[in-house]
């Protein structure tokens, strides 16, 4: 056997060839994030997260007042990522079938007849929920059904859902009359919930001289479905250090009640389950490779630690009377690692 047969050398082989996949990945997600500039202005933070999201192959939440661009964020990442997108504006009045779709009887011209089922809206590659929390629990535990499962069952047939399947759901904070908050066992299948917030005023400027002319640009497509299914699965191969792995489960483990923490057991009614723990693994390395780096670090756990924990948690009532903050009691938490 020569050396260059040796179990270690093949095992550097594969890490030099690991390596160099890792960088190139890195440098189209920089075309990627050029291009969804030319359309989206300072969202930064906001569509790192949405990348981030996409590229661990989860589903994120976005949380927003009207006018912040989320529903043109999503249309733009269909055009750029080469996805199938569609958009559901959700209402009181929506059943299930108007999103996973319904069988209907036909009947020939001979008289024969036979189901066919037509397909929902849900048969898509990027799902935009708009204000999924006005839809009524059966209507929001159809779509999350297919969310977790990747497919659906009408009339005792399951029909799997094309792939990758991605859904963006969008909530709005204000006017929560007759809205249905979404259950926090629903809320835990969403990789991270996405605060959009205002854009500053330089970003603001750019996007009022960009879109009020004659002409409004057009994103432009920079990867196919394909490619990014070959990127979430290389995003998993990506290693991790145990240092990280030892800080995501400090800090979700800090985050439960009754873990001997008297601040945690004071302000936190329940906390994050096994779910977060995985979520903030997948979420840490594609921030790693978003970032042109080859494994996550310490410091991408931090960064995680709001869109990944905000929405699996909840405050006690006694905090909440005492002016606490779901934000502040994850600083609290996070600020070991820094």
């Amino acid at each position: 056997m020569t050396i260059t047969d040796t179990p270690s050398a093949q095992a550097q082989a594969d890490a030099r060839e690991l390596a160099a996949d890792i960088e190139r990945l890195g440098n189209r997600l920089q075309d990627v994030r050029a291009a969804i500039g030319e359309i989206i202005f300072g969202q930064k933070q906001v569509v790192d997260e949405t990348l981030i999201t996409l590229l661990a192959g989860g589903h994120g939440l976005l949380i927003g007042v009207p006018g912040l661009a989320k529903t043109r964020l999503v249309r733009t990442l269909g055009i750029v990522l080469g996805l199938d997108d569609k958009r559901i504006q959700f209402t009181p009045d929506l059943m299930p079938a108007d999103i996973l779709g319904s069988e209907v009887l036909e009947e020939t011209d001979a008289g024969a007849r036979s189901f066919r089922f037509i397909k929902g809206p849900v048969f898509c590659q990027l799902l935009m929920a708009d204000e999924i929390n006005r839809a009524s629990p059966r209507t929001q535990s159809a779509l999350l059904q297919a969310m977790q499962e990747h497919a659906v069952s009408v009339a005792g047939v399951t029909h799997d859902l094309p792939r990758p399947f991605h859904v963006l759901a969008t909530q709005n904070p204000l006017e929560q009359e007759g809205t249905y908050p979404l259950p926090e066992a629903q809320l835990d299948r969403f990789l991270l919930q996405i605060d959009v917030r205002y854009p500053d005023k330089e970003a603001e400027r750019a996007m009022l001289l960009a879109t009020t002319g004659a002409v409004d640009a057009e994103p432009r497509p920079v990867l196919t479905a394909d490619e990014l299914i070959a990127a979430q699965r290389l995003v998993r191969r990506i290693p991790v250090g145990d240092s990280v792995v030892e800080a995501i489960l400090a800090l979700v483990r800090a985050g439960r009640p009754g873990v001997g923490d008297t601040d945690t057991d004071a302000t936190i009614a329940w906390g994050p389950g096994p779910r977060a723990s995985q979520a903030l693994m997948l979420a840490a390395r594609a921030r790693a490779v978003l970032e042109g780096r080859l494994a996550p670090s310490v410091d991408d756990v931090v960064a995680l630690a709001h869109p990944v924990l905000r929405h699996r948690m909840a405050l006690t009532f006694a905090a909440r009377a005492d002016g606490v903050t779901m934000d502040q009691v994850i600083d609290r938490l996070a600020e070991p690692l820094a």
